[in-house]
């Protein structure tokens, strides 16, 4: 049983903003339109400047394996222009319930693929773990996106890097060779979540202790794994489990 009822407490308890007639609260948000719209075109602007970026070459034929074995990570643009590969935190050996919280949050976000592939761009998870116990998982939760292991080869994909924290890395294809033009970690993986960013619409926003927030805004969820965890799991691995699909990871 999921038992979230201390956090949905603290909400239903806590202070709320200060009423005002319409005038006033339309008024108010005029003001703060004009600072989202302005953040929107620093966005924008940040992203121009990520399309301007140089690129650097990697080889094509860097092994991953997928469910038929080896392929290279060539074969995982499955022919199209550009590939955005998302590298899977993976603690091996471990049971479901002590696999990557964060990676389980964002990776369950993904799911139509329809629009990334009509820009000529593939969406694929790198795991870094081994290929079958993580398929395992990937079963367990349902997900459809392509999986591979990026075992092989996975210090020389994230050279200069550091292997075991979640990254995107994003690549282009020309012909037969393969460039790499980004690649983010730790926040910038909020790119692929829709979750936080409506909460961060609401009153209460992420209710994280790094917010600034009023005084005696709810903000248990602290920022240590547990904020994407409930009773000891994955939040979205409580729905799979009464779905009665397995998380045994064994085989």
């Amino acid at each position: 049983m999921i038992s979230d009822s201390p956090h949905r407490d603290s909400v239903s308890s806590a202070p709320t903003p200060a009423t005002v007639d319409r005038a006033t609260f339309e008024a108010e948000i005029d003001i703060l339109r004009a600072r989202e719209k302005a953040h929107i075109r620093q966005g924008d602007a940040i992203a121009a400047a990520r399309r301007a970026m140089p690129m650097v070459e990697v080889d094509a034929a860097f092994e991953l394996v997928g469910p038929d074995g080896p392929v290279t990570l060539l074969d995982a643009f499955e022919g199209r222009r550009q590939l955005l590969a998302y590298y899977f935190m993976w603690h091996t050996g471990k049971a479901a319930p002590a696999q990557c919280e964060g990676c389980t949050w964002v990776t369950t976000q993904v799911q139509e693929l329809g629009y990334l592939h009509s820009r000529d761009i593939t969406y694929a998870v790198f795991c870094q773990g081994p290929y079958a116990e993580s398929a395992r998982y990937r079963d367990f939760m349902n997900w459809d996106v392509p999986w591979y292991s990026a075992l092989p080869s996975l210090d020389d994909l994230l050279v200069g890097r550091t292997a075991g924290m979640m990254h995107i890395v994003c690549y282009l294809r020309d012909g037969g060779r393969v460039f790499e033009t980004y690649w983010t970690t730790m926040r910038g993986v909020e790119a692929m979540d829709y979750s936080l960013a409506l909460m961060d619409l609401t009153v209460y926003g992420r209710q994280e202790p790094w917010e600034d927030s009023p005084a005696g805004w709810p903000q248990k969820w602290i920022v240590d794994g547990s904020n994407t965890r409930i009773d000891g799991r994955p939040i979205p691995q409580w729905s799979r489990l009464k779905a009665g699909r397995s998380d045994d990871l064994t085989g």
